[in-house]
């Protein structure tokens, strides 16, 4: 089977591509930006129809939240526009589409986490591209995987942000900067290394549909931090705070966490709980003992 994967020097797709390559034994052609740009319809379809991938796994995304609000026709563009022209490039070459949404597909108004069917209300222009890229797919396309997730880490760090949260609160710290992190907004920090394994299974399996991937339980922004330094055994000073004290120009939901419902249901392997897949992360990034390259 022959795999395309776009953005793969990203975070998700750096251990998109050791995964599949390592434990999937997959065919994976590896595109990169800018030589291969999902914003070019003509020029992709050319290098996709040349390579003929029986599966195209997308990463590529905008993921500004906050500049998306006052510079909206960027993450159309990358999260809609461009995901529908992949979409019909799929089916005109006949090959299956993966690819990542977003927990900001919700409001965050649900008490208990949310399943694949619940009806999506993103409050948020970044969300509403997302929504948007998705309803493209699920309206061009019968062979797709549309996967949900939140709050990723990864080593790699977030293409455009360079890190990620886990890294910056560690940064942070070291440098002696004071340490704020919002305590009202829930969800399931979700280790990169493991989602991407949990795809490569995906990959195999013919479901087609919307798939929520996240590690297991649920914690605030606050709760995840303190994690992080309590597994380094250090006790530096977080102040936990409301949203509305960061005026952040983009609204986030309260409550994001994600119900991995369907994927149980095919029986993909259970994702670890958060803290543990944190402690696993930590020790591969060299900051706790026992890490593996």
């Amino acid at each position: 089977m022959k795999l395309v994967l776009i953005g793969a020097d990203g975070q998700l797709g750096t251990d998109l591509l050791k995964i599949l390559q390592k434990k999937h034994n997959k065919v994976i052609v590896p595109l990169y930006f800018p030589d291969f740009d999902i914003t070019k319809p003509y020029e992709a379809e050319k290098i996709l129809t040349n390579i003929k991938p029986e599966i195209i796994i997308n990463t590529a995304a905008y993921n500004l939240v906050d500049e998306a609000e006052v510079k909206p026709i960027s993450p159309f563009r990358i999260n809609a526009i461009a995901v529908r022209d992949l979409a019909l490039i799929c089916r005109s070459i006949g090959s299956t589409l993966v690819h990542f949404s977003t927990d900001y597909v919700f409001n965050g108004k649900k008490k208990s986490p949310y399943i694949e069917d619940d009806t999506p209300k993103p409050i948020s222009v970044y969300g509403v591209s997302k929504l948007a890229g998705e309803l493209f797919i699920q309206g061009i396309l019968k062979k797709y995987f549309i996967v949900r997730t939140c709050g990723l880490y990864g080593i790699a760090g977030c293409w455009g942000k360079g890190t990620n949260f886990v890294d910056t609160m560690i940064s942070k710290e070291r440098k002696g900067d004071e340490l704020k992190v919002v305590n009202d907004q829930w969800i399931t920090p979700t280790s990169t290394w493991e989602l991407a394994g949990k795809v490569g299974e995906l990959c195999e399996k013919d479901f087609y549909g919307i798939y929520h991937l996240t590690n297991e339980g649920y914690c605030t922004w606050f709760e995840f931090a303190v994690a992080i330094f309590s597994l380094l055994k250090i006790n530096p000073k977080i102040s936990p705070l409301a949203s509305e004290s960061f005026n952040s120009k983009a609204r986030r939901p309260a409550y994001s966490v994600l119900e991995n419902k369907k994927a149980k249901k095919i029986e993909i392997t259970a994702f670890s709980n958060w803290k543990e897949a944190l402690r696993e992360y930590l020790k591969r990034k060299g900051h706790l003992k026992g890490g593996e390259s």
